[in-house]
């Protein structure tokens, strides 16, 4: 169910609005977590209840639409594009900032899944976040496309369809006609972007109204290049990781390998469940268990702004 509280805003990112809501924690200056969704989802794909829950903790929350999806500007529809995603991040926490009722020195950032990974590089490039959270996180697209083609039922024939429609949008970008299109999820052996056997279901479970299907299917070349693993170590504030054990989407590998390297800013937290899982249900309540709890250690209000 909806809340009730919620506000829809709006602000720029390059030439196109984004959409986004606004959770407000309370009267008066207080902290705000910006949220990004994951790989070709919106706003509406699992985010409201984390966002109700960390409204509920006190922080003001702002949960966006990439540009490209949901309810969000831009053209062509469905482009997942890496770094204009991170761009707008970014554009979300100068509009946090440009706000009156929000301490500019106490702003998180929290991104799920491919968002995990987005978070992380705007964290970097901003220098002044005060803390990230990553659930689920997509880290090393190098990693993602190797285990999105070696999933059982995926052939050379399955390869050959996702290729062809890759060329096809490609060609279609460069005359700018109207792209090609790949499925983000399907049964096993099919030329989706995420065949693993809980991945449609899952996925299908917390996608929201406003969901589409597809992607344009030039993210097969443009993924394999975005690896935020890479700046791991550069990572500035607290930085919270949570893995799911089972993921068949996201590979530890690269969560595990992103720990490592960004060291003692690291929180490290594993759950034995699959990608879609952290979600729903006792998922969920342990993921925002671990997420409200780091939150509160992180954005400690000073004594005289709340």
């Amino acid at each position: 169910m909806e809340s009730t509280r919620r506000e829809d805003v709006t602000f720029t990112s390059g030439t196109d609005t984004i959409a986004a809501w606004w959770y407000p924690g309370g009267p008066g200056r207080r902290s705000c977590v910006v949220m990004a969704h994951g790989a070709g989802g919106t706003k509406r794909s699992g985010l409201a209840p984390f966002a109700e829950r960390f409204a509920a903790d006190g922080h003001h929350v702002l949960v966006i639409d990439y540009r490209h999806f949901g309810d969000s500007g831009g053209q062509p529809r469905q482009l997942l594009d890496p770094q204009r995603q991170v761009d707008d991040i970014l554009a979300a926490v100068g509009y946090a900032r440009s706000r009156t009722d929000v301490d500019p020195d106490r702003i998180a950032l929290w991104g799920t899944s491919f968002g995990g990974g987005n978070v992380l590089v705007a964290a970097v490039r901003d220098q002044h976040v005060a803390a990230v959270l990553s659930q689920g996180p997509a880290l090393d697209g190098v990693t993602a496309l190797t285990r999105s083609l070696t999933q059982p039922g995926q052939t050379p024939a399955s390869w050959a369809r996702t290729l062809g429609r890759v060329a096809s949008d490609l060609t279609a970008a460069a005359l700018r006609r109207e792209p090609t299109y790949v499925p983000l999820v399907g049964p096993p052996g099919s030329a989706a972007v995420m065949t693993a056997a809980d991945s449609e279901p899952g996925y299908r479970r917390i996608a929201g109204p406003d969901w589409v299907n597809a992607a344009c299917a030039r993210l097969a070349l443009t993924v394999p290049r975005y690896r935020p693993v890479s700046m791991a170590g550069r990572v500035p504030c607290p930085w919270l990781i949570q893995i799911c054990q089972r993921d068949t989407v996201a590979p530890t590998s690269s969560a595990e390998n992103a720990a490592r390297r960004a060291g003692e800013r690291a929180t490290v937290r594993r759950y034995d469940i699959e990608h879609f899982a952290i979600y729903v249900d006792n998922g969920f309540e342990q993921a925002v268990t671990d997420q409200t709890a780091f939150l509160g250690q992180h954005l400690t209000p000073a004594p005289d702004l709340e």
